[in-house]
């Protein structure tokens, strides 16, 4: 594959924004930089990419490691300019100090300006001149500069004159020719410039043993303002000694001196500030809680597939939601309500499946079902997301049509709208729970419950608006889309919005188990999602039987129109019946109960509600995510017309016979497509 620089630069930042919690960027650098084929979503992938695994090793073992590659490589760069920094100015140091030596030689006068140079041959394995630092700046000349001018100045004048020390231990020059005006700055940088090549003083530094210059970086670093200093105040004195007696050089040197010191002085500030913070840093958290109540993670662990979005992203993503860690207690009521045993464990079905949308061009509205189990709470979601996508906003059939080949966005977005639907409602409109798989264990099971890494790892994220609750899914949809357990966390969600007391009292049977035999999912589970309690019937209204002795058993049903129906082949054999408020929806969806699977079937017209005359004609499209469909199921109801014979009912598609319980005599044409029996 080849690596694009403008898709690895965005996911290096989509990483940063992810390891920061900064999901309200996430969404609109999404929406504005949109994600292709190209883009890198594993952060291993990512590193070995931009070639840092050794950096991101090197880190990992740091006392307080960064969290993102961003900051790794940032901080890479910075030390690398710092070190380069820090050797510069160790030879700017080495240079003060050859500079100071040779100024204090010119001082004697048994030494000819020859024998000076032999002097500083014999230090130059300790120190060197560059001429990159021998310029003088006009504005904040460096005493490095300084002193080599006046060494410069030395060797141009040691024929015409000599350096004395008066009585009174100052230096003054008699010239031995007559006086001459004392030349500028400039002019003297500009004539001994050519002089300092000649006698080589603007090659690169004499270096010295490896182990010399390691050792003397390391000393550089150890030492504290105070003390470089005091260094640097014991060099300047020594060098007023050989240059009192020009006042400019005096001005330079104090200027120097003043610039130095306030120098000191900002990195000492600036060092305690940085302290200060990190002190702070250490002992606070951004909610005001103690450190003692956080769990940390190791930095290299790879969270699985499903739990891109730690908990640690997701906590900061929104500010008024609470985060409960999964409890044993929780977890085993949660098992008792889900699978009839704390000592039950999920099927493999169930803990693979997410809600993951066809790429067939004809199907990508549809999610695919992997094996038998869940149909139930996949085809529920998968009637909310066409109801999203094709009624809200939307007013025409034909344009209804253009949108069952959404976007991967638009799909997307609609999944986060119905599942939002689903969770308020179960919470009564008031509230939200939603489970988070954050990638690590929050409690260690014992004694009467059956481990095994699902319920154990779940963060329950508390809402209390319907606006936080769509925000916080739509920071954290990758784990119900394309995770493994997207569909446990949907079905654990909707029980905990609901919660388990109340769940409980919706039912007609306290104990009934909302995953029956074989993973199968029961109707009370599929009610909960449709209608937002976990009833156990389809009926309309409550019916209350007699038991006899005076004692009498209320059956709870629908009580009020739904959104999503309800078709089922129960009532077509007259083992219960389904009510009107689920026959007939605010919106022409239904979801099919037919041989223990639960598909979908709907239709692009709002009017079909209201077909119950002869001859009324319209279409209806099927889709099972189960069946492995290529291809559009498109179904033709005619009203009316003669219906199959009676020794051709063997035959007849149960599809069909779902149908004939909500439109009685209709005729189902399949378009030129093989019937499902």
């Amino acid at each position: 594959m080849v690596i694009c620089v403008e898709e690895v630069s965005a996911s290096l930042v989509r990483e940063y924004l992810s390891r920061k919690g900064l999901k309200r960027t996430i969404a609109c650098m999404d929406e504005e930089h949109p994600r292709t084929q190209s883009s890198i979503n594993n952060r291993s992938h990512l590193r070995q990419v931009l070639h840092i695994e050794d950096l991101y090793k090197a880190n990992k073992v740091q006392s307080s490691p960064l969290r993102t590659l961003l900051e790794i490589i940032v901080k890479d760069h910075i030390e690398g300019h710092r070190d380069d920094k820090m050797d510069c100015e160790g030879h700017e140091s080495d240079s003060l100090q050859s500079a100071s030596m040779t100024s204090s030689l010119g001082l004697s006068p048994a030494k000819t300006p020859s024998q000076m140079n032999e002097s500083k041959s014999e230090h130059s394995t300790a120190s060197f001149v560059s001429g990159d630092r021998i310029k003088l700046r006009s504005s904040s000349p460096t005493l490095g500069s300084l002193l080599s001018l006046d060494e410069e100045r030395l060797m141009n004048h040691s024929e015409t004159s000599s350096w004395l020390l008066d009585e009174n231990g100052q230096s003054k020059m008699a010239s031995m020719s007559e006086p001459e005006k004392t030349p500028s700055v400039n002019e003297v940088i500009q004539r001994s410039r050519p002089n300092r090549v000649r006698r080589g003083m603007m090659a690169g530094p004499i270096a010295s043993t490896l182990q010399e210059s390691t050792k003397q970086r390391q000393s550089r670093k150890v030492v504290t303002p105070q003390v470089l200093l005091r260094k640097q105040e014991e060099e300047l004195g020594q060098s007023q000694v050989g240059l009192s007696g020009n006042s400019l050089q005096h001005k330079v040197l104090e200027k120097s001196l003043s610039d130095a010191t306030e120098r000191v002085k900002r990195l000492e500030k600036a060092g305690q500030d940085r302290y200060d913070r990190k002190i702070v840093k250490s002992n606070t958290h951004p909610y005001g809680k103690d450190l003692s109540e956080l769990v940390l993670d190791d930095i290299d662990d790879e969270p699985p597939e499903f739990s891109k979005m730690s908990t640690e992203n997701t906590t900061t993503a929104a500010s008024s939601h609470t985060v409960r860690p999964m409890d044993q207690h929780t977890a085993s009521e949660l098992k008792s309500v889900l699978l009839g045993s704390s000592l039950k464990c999920f099927t493999v079905e169930w803990r693979n499946q997410g809600f993951t949308f066809s790429e067939t061009h004809d199907l990508r509205y549809g999610m695919v079902q992997k094996k038998g189990g869940p149909c139930g709470v996949l085809a529920s979601i998968q009637a909310f997301v066409l109801k999203k996508l094709l009624f809200e906003n939307i007013d025409s059939s034909n344009a209804r049509l253009q949108c069952l080949r959404p976007t991967n966005a638009t799909r997307r977005k609609c999944l986060v709208l119905a599942v939002t639907e689903v969770l308020w409602r179960a919470g009564e409109e008031k509230q939200a729970t939603v489970a988070i798989n954050s990638g690590r264990t929050l409690f260690t099971p014992s004694g009467h419950y059956k481990s095994e890494g699902v319920l154990e790892k779940i963060s329950c994220y508390k809402v209390d608006t319907i606006q936080d609750l769509q925000f916080l899914l739509e920071q954290n949809i990758e784990q119900f889309e394309t995770g493994e357990l997207g569909c446990l966390l949907l079905t654990i969600s909707a029980v905990l919005s609901r919660s388990i007391q109340k769940l409980k009292e919706d039912m007609d049977v306290a104990t009934t188990a909302l995953i029956g035999a074989h993973g199968y999912c029961t109707q009370e589970l599929v009610n909960l999602l449709l209608v937002g309690r976990a009833l156990s019937n389809v009926f309309d209204g409550n019916v209350e039987l007699d038991s006899g002795n005076g004692n009498s058993t209320l059956l709870k049903g629908i009580k009020a129109h739904c959104n999503i129906g309800l078709l089922s082949l129960f009532e077509h054999y007259n083992i219960f019946k389904v009510g009107d408020y689920l026959k007939d929806p605010l919106f022409p969806i239904w979801v099919v109960c037919s041989e223990s699977h639960f598909s979908v079937l709907f239709g692009l017209q709002g009017e079909l509600l209201t077909y119950q005359d002869k001859g009324a004609e319209f279409d209806l499209y099927y889709y099972d995510g189960l069946a492995n469909q290529q291809e559009e199921i498109r179904l033709t109801v005619s009203i009316g017309k003669s219906v199959r014979s009676c020794q051709d009912a063997d035959l007849i598609p149960p599809l069909e016979l779902c149908i004939r319980t909500r439109w009685k005599d209709a005729f189902v044409s399949w378009n030129d497509t093989e019937p499902i029996l």
